[in-house]
């Protein structure tokens, strides 16, 4: 599975370098400009790229290229948030972390092994989602078959289906009538929710499954608690608190049952049978 993921990420994070040591090259010569004689300079750029001078067709690209580049530099660094609100991050990272504290462990296991754990299994997830993007969007735009906009869509299509299958009905109609905007019918695509309804739908209705499952863990860990608790407290051992003799028990049971097996087995299935 991990191979196949390398193309996926590779070349945006080549893109990603080489768009800002672009900027830097871009910034630094326009200092260098201002500050001394580069004629000759000049007159090279000026035979490889045509005149900018502001007001020509040619500054119009030039300016609307930098824009561009000002817009993906922007996309680039809100990307973690939207790795959160647009996959599955958001449910696996909120129940590994109740489990955490059900469990009655405050650092263990750490934070950076439950968010790579996470992580890692939103990648298994999410990995149709991602190759349906980089073949139908990516590729044919490195390949020249496409146009931008056209890959735009072509990339976005297959994220848009996973929030849609995976948020509630209930979630979005009260997004749409927060939008004033038109219900989405069920016999067809025409008005189907904008991403301004579909993101903000998708993420309660992952924080909703993500504390029900939370819910569900901590039942049997709390039995074990009031167990500990009646039996110190029928033994007359008031002062010995009964979170540190439910602990091991509560470990146990949980290696017992097979705890992390069953947990993200049917994590991963809650999308896959979705």
């Amino acid at each position: 599975m991990y191979p196949r993921l390398l193309p996926l990420f590779a070349p945006r994070v080549m893109c990603g370098l080489a768009l800002v040591l672009a900027g830097v090259v871009a910034s630094a010569s326009t200092g260098w400009a201002q500050e001394a004689d580069l004629g000759s300079m000049v007159r090279d750029l000026s035979s490889a790229f045509g005149d900018v001078t502001p007001g020509t067709d040619e500054g119009a690209s030039l300016s609307g290229r930098l824009i561009q580049l000002f817009a993906i530099i922007t996309v680039l660094s809100v990307a973690p948030g939207l790795l959160v609100m647009v996959t599955s991050f958001t449910r696996f990272v909120i129940v590994f972390s109740m489990l955490r504290l059900a469990l009655g462990l405050n650092q263990t296991p750490p934070n950076i092994v439950l968010n790579a754990m996470a992580l890692f299994m939103t990648f298994f997830v999410m990995q149709p989602v991602f190759e349906d993007a980089w073949e139908g969007g990516l590729v044919p735009l490195m390949e020249n078959a496409i146009i931008e906009e056209q890959a735009v869509r072509n990339i976005s299509e297959p994220f848009y289906n996973f929030m849609l299958v995976n948020t509630r009905d209930k979630d979005l109609q009260l997004f749409t009538d927060i939008a004033d905007e038109a219900s989405p019918p069920s016999d067809g695509p025409a008005a189907l929710p904008s991403w301004r309804v579909l993101v903000p739908s998708f993420m309660i209705s992952e924080l909703r499954r993500a504390f029900t499952i939370g819910f569900l863990i901590y039942l049997p860990f709390i039995a074990i608690d009031l167990i500990v608790a009646s039996v110190l407290m029928s033994a007359g051992m008031m002062m010995l608190p009964p979170v540190l003799v439910s602990l091991p028990f509560k470990v146990i049971f949980f290696v017992l049952i097979d705890g992390w097996y069953m947990l993200a087995g049917s994590l991963i299935q809650s999308y896959v049978s979705g």
